[in-house]
Parts: C-alpha cells; structure tokens; sequence
C-alpha cells in the first residue's frame, strides 16, 4: 500500500492522475447527493482500483527484481574468513573486512573470491553465474582477472587482491540494481514528460467532452463514465512499464557479461556513430611477445639481444618479460645479464620510449622506430627498411640504439581476436563506423586493421591523439564510443560518450569507464549496441501501441455517449443504461488487461532488425501503431461477449 502514497508516485504524473481520478469515482460513490451509486459505478470503481494495483505492481515487481538480484550478489561477496598468504609462505586465517589491496588470500575448491584480484599462481575453474548469469566455469591461470563474490570450483588459486572491500565491480552492480527502480535516465525523463503531456491533453478532451454533452441535452455520459473514460485515454501502460523495460535491458546487460556502472551508459550506446578501439589488448590478445632479436649491418645478434636485455631489465610488460627471456636464451650466462647496472628509464606512451642509462654512460633506449630514428644525427635507411618489412607481415617492430647507433630491431607478435570481422560488419550495417588508434607505424596499423575488420585506423596515436580525435568526430554531431584496456586509454575513455574497458586492463581504465566486458572482446560493443537499440525501441514501442491504443480505444466506445445511441455491447447486471454502460465496462477492463500482458515484451524487448535508429523508430510506428489501432477493437468485443456469457450483461 507505501506504493500508493501520492509522495511515492509524484515521480510519475499519470500513475499519480490515474489514482486520483479512482479517488474521484469512489468520492462520488459514497457521497454523491444526487442519485445512489447503481452497480455500474462501484463496477467502474472496482476495475479503475484493480488497473492501479497492476500498474503499481509492475513498478513494485521491477524495484523488487533488482532488490532480489542485489540480495543474491550479497550472498556471493565472500566467506567471513579467508587464509592470507604470509611473506614466509605460511597462511593464517584473517577476517574478509581487514584484507587490503596486494594482500595474497589461497583459496581451495567451494571458496568464494573475497575480492577483485589477479592470479599470481595455480589453475583452477571459476563459477562466474553469480555476476554473469552464465553457469559454465571459467578456467583462470596465472594473471589472469579474478572478481568478487565468484567461486572457484576445482583446484587451488592464490589471487592477489587488487580491490579493497566495498571498492569491487560487484559492489558497483550492487549499487546499480538496488537504484535501478529509482534511477532515471535523461531520455526517460523527457519519455515521462511527453506521456505527462499527453494525459493534459486528455484531460482537456474530457472536460470538454462533458461540457458539450451537457450543453447538447445527452445526459448519458455520467461522472462515473467521464473518469472511467479519461483513465482509459491516458498512456497509463506506457508510464508504468518504463522501470520494467530498464530492468530488462540491465538484465540482458549481464547475461552479455557486461557489467555497467550506471543506466545511462546503455541509453547512450543506442545513438552511437562511432567506435574508436585501441590495438594492444583491444583488437589483439595483447600480451605482444619477442619472436626475433634482427641487427642491423655490423652488428652481432649477441649485441643486440644485450642491449636489448639491459633496456628491458626493468620492464614489466609482456613485452619486456619476453625480450628478456628471449634474449637470455641466446645469452646463456653472459655476466651483464645478472649485473645491477644503471638507471631505469620508464617507458611512456607519450614519448613511446623507454631504456636505461647504464653506469658506465652508455645511454641504451628501446621504442618505436620513428621514435629512434629522431634521435640519431641521420635516419638509418636499413632500420626504416626492416621496419617495413615486419610490418607488412603484421608484427610490430621496437628499434634499439645505444648512444646515437642503432643496433637492430627487436620484432613483436600480437594476435588479432578472433570473429571481429563478422561482428564489425554487422556494426557497418547497423550504420556505425569503427576507428582503430593505435600507436604502432601506419604499416603495422594497415595490417591489423585489415585482418580485424575495421572501417579506418589511426597509426601512432599517443593518448591526446585519441581524445583529438574523439573531439572531432563529436564536434560533426556523432555520439562516439570508445573501447580501451590501457591506463593510456583512460583519458579517452572519459572524453567517449560511451566507455568500455576489457576486464583484463587496467584499475584506471576499468575506473573511468562506464561499463567493463567481463570477456575482454571489443566486438562486444555490438550486444551494447543491440541491448541499447532494443530497450530504446522497447520503451518506444510500449508508448506508441499505448498512446494509438487510446485513440482506437476512443472511437470504439465514444460516439454512443456522445449521441446518447445504443452501442452493440452488452450490458451488465445491475446497470440500466443498457449498450452505453456495457461498453464503458468493457473498455475499461481491456485497459487493465493490457499492463500485465505487455509486462513480458518490457522485459524480454522488442526484436530488432539492422539500420540506423531512426529506421527502427520508423518501423516501430508503423508496426506497433497498427498493432495499436487493431488489438483494442477485437480486444473490447471479445470481453463484452465475455461478459455476456458470464450472465454479466
């Protein structure tokens, strides 16, 4: 009954009008002066109560749903105590509420994750349903991303933990489904005033209805049937599913195991024109690995693959890893490979650099070829020529110099993501163009993007690169997405309209996003796209057969109480206005019938087909107006013979 307080519905003017007008009908009922209320009023009364308590059981269902989802990733936030690693290798059992961020917990087979983390060793499965909805295991190795309130279902893992209590994405979709019933997003907002204006314009009609009836002598359009009337005529079905569609489109969110940070990022992703994705760890795997260490004329693949090892001593990039795996196979025990020489130089996306400068002054730096060859007093025609050779072949090249010589290039692989082409082309034939920024060479990039699929790239991009760019294709009036997984790609990220960052990047990109592919696949920007289309067509959908429905609604009851005609409908017991009464009757529970009935499509959505947003609202019109004009019509005669059969009329 708290649903029904008028404070509770000021948020939504026609539930709060349609619970008014009921009022007004049960006022009269009880202390009309003029006649005694006949069975056809309290009927009308009867069925004008029950529409309000589906409508606001609809409301109630949706706050509830979200409320029973949040209560169930509750239950998956973790065991009281969990066993923390020590730095001796011993574990002791501590309480889940004290384990910090870097802190090492071991969990067996049963146990819950307390924590997001990484896995820093052993290999098990891990029950991810509770986000995700999707019940296969998950298998997690080392490095691999690990959330709370999931459960590893076989073996042993120790996770480091990277999140402190309260600070996890379980907590932020907590968040989301307990607001889900309150928040409202932009669109919605604007949807809710129109639908208020309708119910205005309505409500004019009405009164002038009645004004012209009494000014013409037609008596038989009472109190009663004028209300009734109205809330048969205000998008009533429309206004109380909005919070249901919203539900849904969250709901097919996380069977798409996308976890979103707040409904309007969804809303968004339905205007998008643009997709702008970072490579490394975007379209490709992302753990680019050292294949080959390739000198230049006069030197030795010894030397190269020691400068190499020295520049990369303090990388911890898969990247650096690899180069120096590689370059110790070749190596073997050469004594500068166990040496602490020099001074680290940290690579920077900005100067797309890194290096050493080693004790005995030698300055060794690693980084993109145009990079390197700024640095000598001339280009090395031999560097730019192997650069382009291992570019053409899909790899990556890293120039290595000591001082002002270089020495070779070391040659990196990254993989392309599979099934990217397939989806990209049904982005372009959605209407939507896909830009790959990267900051490898314009051969590499030409490479990548031709076996991902993309419409176009952008080769060496640094991170203002990427916000220039998402500025300029703003500023020509597109809604513009961005797909990142790097600390680099955060601030493109924040300038996107749409943000996603792969599960498997970093805390700041994850941070500044606005939702987070759990699968780590940037062709899942098409499911966004797709759940953002469907709930928006949804919501349009709802209001278009709501609001036709009320005109067909109108025409097929009105011009009997506007003459003061016979209508062919039955009339039920206890009324004595015959055809009139029966028909206010049948309209009127046609009406309460159609919320619980379009409860399944707010939830499940509307299918749509491909084409830009303006094509499926077009369609949508057209459709779900015919729908909307026809339905009420068969719906209205098929309760009057209903009745009739019923001995109600």
């Amino acid at each position: 009954m708290a649903k029904l307080n008028p404070l509770h519905l000021r948020h939504n003017p026609v539930l709060l009008v349609a619970e008014g007008a009921t009022m007004v009908v049960l006022i009269g009922n009880v202390v009309g002066r003029h006649r005694a209320a006949t069975g056809y009023d309290w009927w009308v009364e009867v069925i004008l109560l029950v529409t309000l308590m589906l409508a606001v059981f609809v409301q109630a269902y949706a706050e509830t749903r979200g409320k029973a989802l949040a209560a169930v990733l509750r239950r998956a936030q973790g065991a009281a105590q969990m066993r923390l690693l020590e730095a001796d290798g011993t574990t002791r059992l501590v309480e889940t509420a004290l384990l910090r961020r870097h802190d090492r917990v071991v969990l067996t087979a049963g146990e819950i994750v307390p924590g997001d983390g990484v896995v820093i060793a052993g290999v098990g499965s891990v029950d991810e349903s509770a986000i995700t909805g999707e019940s296969a295991p998950v298998l997690k190795q080392c490095q691999d991303l690990v959330s709370r309130g999931t459960i590893l279902a076989s073996d042993q893992l120790v996770i480091e933990l990277t999140e402190l209590p309260h600070e996890t994405w379980l907590d932020h979709t907590i968040t989301l489904v307990q607001g889900a019933e309150r928040e409202r997003t932009p669109h919605e907002k604007a949807l809710t005033s129109l639908l208020s204006g309708v119910t205005a314009v309505f409500a004019l009609a009405m009164m002038t209805l009645v004004v012209l009836s009494r000014y013409h002598g037609v008596h038989a359009l009472s109190i009663t049937t004028a209300v009734g009337l109205f809330v048969c005529l205000i998008p009533l079905p429309a206004a109380a599913l909005l919070p249901v569609t919203r539900i849904g489109a969250m709901h097919r969110a996380s069977l798409a195991r996308i976890i979103l940070k707040h409904g309007r990022a969804v809303e968004r992703a339905a205007d998008v024109d643009t997709i702008i994705l970072d490579k490394t760890g975007t379209l490709t795997v992302g753990n680019r690995t050292a294949t080959d260490f390739l000198p230049l004329s006069g030197v030795s693949r010894e030397q190269l693959a020691e400068a190499a090892l020295l520049a990369s001593r303090d990388d911890d990039t898969p990247e650096g890893r690899s180069t120096v795996t590689l370059a110790q196979t070749i190596l073997g025990d050469h004594p500068l490979a166990s040496d602490e020489v020099g001074t680290p130089i940290a690579f920077s996306p900005e100067t797309r650099m890194g290096g050493v400068d080693l004790a005995d002054g030698r300055k060794i730096r690693k980084g993109a070829v145009s990079v390197i060859q700024g640095l000598l007093a001339s280009p090395s025609e031999e560097l730019g020529s192997q650069a382009e050779q291992i570019s053409r072949d899909g790899s990556t090249p890293l120039a290595v110099a000591v001082d002002d010589r270089v020495y070779g290039i070391i040659r990196l692989k990254d993989l392309v993501k599979s099934g990217l082409q397939e989806r990209f082309g049904q982005l372009r034939a959605m209407g939507i163009r896909t830009v790959m920024a990267t900051g490898d060479n314009r051969i590499t990039a030409s490479v990548i993007a031709a076996e991902a699929g993309v419409d176009t790239f952008v080769a060496e991009a640094n991170p203002r690169d990427k916000i220039r760019l998402i500025v300029q294709e703003q500023a020509a009036d597109r809604c513009v997405a961005m797909a990142g997984d790097g600390t680099d790609d955060a601030p493109a990220l924040e300038q996107a309209d749409v943000g996603l960052a792969m599960n498997t990047g970093t805390h700041s990109a994850k941070e500044i996003s606005d939702m987070i592919d759990l699968d780590s696949n940037p062709a899942k920007f098409l499911d966004v796209v797709i759940i953002a289309r469907q709930w928006s067509a949804t919501r349009s959908a709802l209001t278009v057969f709501s609001v036709v429905s009320d005109v067909a609604k109108y025409i097929a009851a009105a011009p009997g109480w506007l003459t003061g005609m016979q209508a062919p409908w039955p009339a039920p017991t206890g009324t004595h206005a015959g055809g009139t009464e029966g028909a206010m009757l049948s309209v009127l529970i046609f009406n309460a019938l159609c919320i619980p009935a379009l409860v399944p499509v707010a939830l499940r959505g509307i299918k749509i087909r491909g084409g830009p947003p303006s094509q499926i609202l077009l369609r949508n019109l057209w459709h779900w107006g015919v729908l909307g004009m026809a339905i009420p019509f068969a719906g209205i005669w098929l309760i009057a013979q209903a009745l009739s059969l019923f001995g109600l009329g």
